[in-house]
C-alpha cells in the first residue's frame, strides 16, 4: 500500500494523529445534532468536524458504531479517542437476546450452586403456583418468537385467562406492539401479517411476555420509570445511576377489560404513543420527577416498602448488566448510557421491561431540556479523565464532583480491592456509595 493509500485508510473516520500540544482542545463529531448535545460540546469549547476529519470525541447513532467497529471498516481507534457505544450493545438492547442472556446468567449461576439462583414457589396474584427465581425474578416470564412457539402455547395454557404483550424485537417507541388474551388472535395476525408467521418463514422476530397486569397506578393510570445507566466499562463492570429519571404516564386510565385491550393510550407508556392522545398535556409531558415518586410511596405506603423498591430497582439492574458482561465487547474506547424502562406492580416489585441503548435525547418539556442537559453534562464529567482529554490510559475512576448527579452503582474493580478474599463479585450487592 502506497503512503497516499495509507493515508486515506488511516482518515477512513477520523483517525487523530496529532502532537501532543494540539490535543488541548478537543475536536468532536456526532451525527445526531440534538440541542443538549451541541450545547454542551459548545460549552465545553470543542470543535466540531466531519466524520472523515480527526476526532477526539464521537457521539454517534448505534448504526454509525456499527458500521465504524465492522470488520470491514478495518478501523482502528488511537488512546486519546472515545465513541459513546459499544460495539455489541444490542446483546443488551435488543429485546430477545436480553431475555436469552439473562436467562443464560441465571442457568451459570445454578450450575455454580450461587445462592443468588435459588429458586421457590410463588403464588401469582391469579392464584396460580409457579416456581420462580427468589433473587433473579425481574423479567416477566418470556418467550422469543417464532422459535419458541411450542414452549409458549405450553405456558399459555396453564393460566389461559392472562393477557400476553407482543413486541418486534427491532423496533422502539411503542411500534408494533399489540396485547393478545387468546391463542386464536394470535394466529389471525400471523395469518394476517405481512411475514407469514411460521417458524421456518418469518424472519423478523418478536418477544411474546405475561403482561404485568396489576401495575401499581397512580390517580387510575398505569405509568413506568425511565432510569438512565451509565456504563464505563463491562470487565470490569463499572455502572452508575442518573438520580433524575422519570415515570412516563398513560393518558387514559387503567382499563384491564377485553374492550380496552387494542387501546394502546391506556396500556403503552412510550410518549411516542401518548403525545398523540387528546388527553396529552404539552406542559407537563404526562412526566413525574422519580425524586416525587419516592415522596408519594413514602406518603402513602411507608418508608421502608419504598427503600425497599428502590434497592430491589438497583439490585435489577445491576444483574442484567452482570448478565451479559461476558458477552459485551469491553472495547477501552467505548462508554454508553442505556435507558432502563421499569415497571412496578401493585405489590410494589420491579420488572424490566426493556433497555434503550439509544434513549431519547429529544425533550418534550422545559424540565425535560433541564433534565436531559444535566444528565449529558454529567456523562462526559464521568467518562473524560480530570484534564478533560479523553485517553483510555486513565483509571476511569471519577472523582465525586465529577459524578454530578449519578450515583455508584457497581465498581468490580473497587469492590475487589475492598474484599480481595471474594474476588469472583458475582454476588455483591450493588454499592450505593458516591
Amino acid at each position: 500500500m502506497n503512503q497516499e493509500a495509507k493515508k486515506v485508510a488511516n482518515n477512513l473516520y477520523g483517525r487523530v494523529n496529532m502532537p501532543a500540544i494540539e490535543r488541548c482542545r478537543v475536536s468532536f463529531c456526532t451525527d445526531l445534532e440534538k440541542s443538549v448535545l451541541m450545547s454542551n460540546f459548545e460549552r465545553r469549547g470543542w470543535n466540531q468536524v466531519g466524520p472523515d476529519d480527526e476526532w477526539n470525541f464521537y457521539w454517534a447513532s448505534t448504526q454509525t458504531c456499527r458500521n465504524l467497529f465492522s470488520v470491514e471498516s478495518g478501523y482502528r481507534m488511537n488512546d486519546n479517542q472515545m465513541i459513546n457505544h459499544f460495539p455489541n450493545h444490542y446483546e443488551l438492547s435488543r429485546k430477545d437476546l436480553l431475555v436469552k442472556n439473562i436467562k443464560r446468567y441465571r442457568k451459570e449461576l445454578e450450575r455454580e450452586g450461587n445462592p443468588l439462583a435459588e429458586k421457590a414457589e410463588v403464588v401469582l396474584h391469579g392464584g396460580q403456583v409457579v416456581t420462580r427465581y427468589v433473587h433473579l425474578d425481574f423479567i416477566p416470564v418470556t418467550f422469543v418468537l417464532p422459535a419458541d412457539y411450542n414452549m409458549f402455547v405450553e405456558e399459555y395454557r396453564k393460566s389461559p385467562q392472562s393477557t400476553w404483550i407482543m413486541k418486534p424485537c427491532g423496533k422502539s417507541q411503542g411500534t408494533g406492539i399489540f396485547l393478545i388474551n387468546k391463542l386464536s388472535k394470535l394466529k389471525k395476525w400471523s395469518r394476517e401479517a405481512k411475514t407469514p408467521f411460521h417458524p421456518q418463514l418469518s424472519k423478523e422476530s418478536y418477544v411474546i411476555s405475561r403482561y404485568i397486569d396489576n401495575p401499581l397506578l397512580i390517580g387510575g393510570k398505569k405509568f413506568d420509570l425511565r432510569l438512565y445507566v451509565l456504563v464505563t466499562s463491562f470487565r470490569p463492570l463499572k455502572a452508575y445511576l442518573f438520580q433524575l429519571g422519570f415515570c412516563r404516564f398513560c393518558t387514559v386510565k387503567y382499563d384491564t377489560s377485553v374492550t380496552e385491550l387494542d387501546n394502546m393510550y391506556v396500556h403503552l407508556t412510550n410518549v411516542s404513543v401518548q403525545k398523540h392522545g387528546g388527553d396529552y398535556n404539552n406542559i407537563h409531558g404526562g412526566k413525574m420527577t422519580v425524586q416525587n415518586l419516592r415522596l408519594y410511596l413514602e406518603g402513602t405506603k411507608g418508608r421502608a416498602v419504598t427503600d425497599k423498591l428502590f434497592s430491589a430497582i438497583q439490585w435489577l439492574i445491576v444483574h442484567s448488566l452482570k448478565g451479559v458482561s461476558s458477552v459485551m465487547a469491553n472495547d477501552r474506547h467505548c462508554f454508553e448510557c442505556y435507558g432502563y424502562d421499569i415497571i412496578i406492580d401493585n405489590q410494589l416489585k420491579p420488572w424490566l421491561v426493556e433497555v434503550n441503548a439509544s434513549p431519547s435525547l429529544t425533550s418534550t418539556t422545559v424540565n425535560d431540556r433541564i433534565l436531559k442537559y444535566k444528565l449529558i453534562d454529567n456523562i462526559l464529567s464521568v467518562v473524560f479523565p480530570p484534564d478533560g482529554v479523553p485517553d483510555v490510559r486513565w483509571n476511569k475512576l471519577p472523582s465525586a464532583e465529577a459524578l454530578g448527579n449519578f450515583d455508584l452503582l457497581i465498581d468490580e474493580e473497587l469492590l475487589e480491592k475492598e474484599e480481595p478474599s471474594s474476588s469472583s463479585g458475582r454476588g455483591a450487592k450493588p454499592n450505593k456509595a458516591r
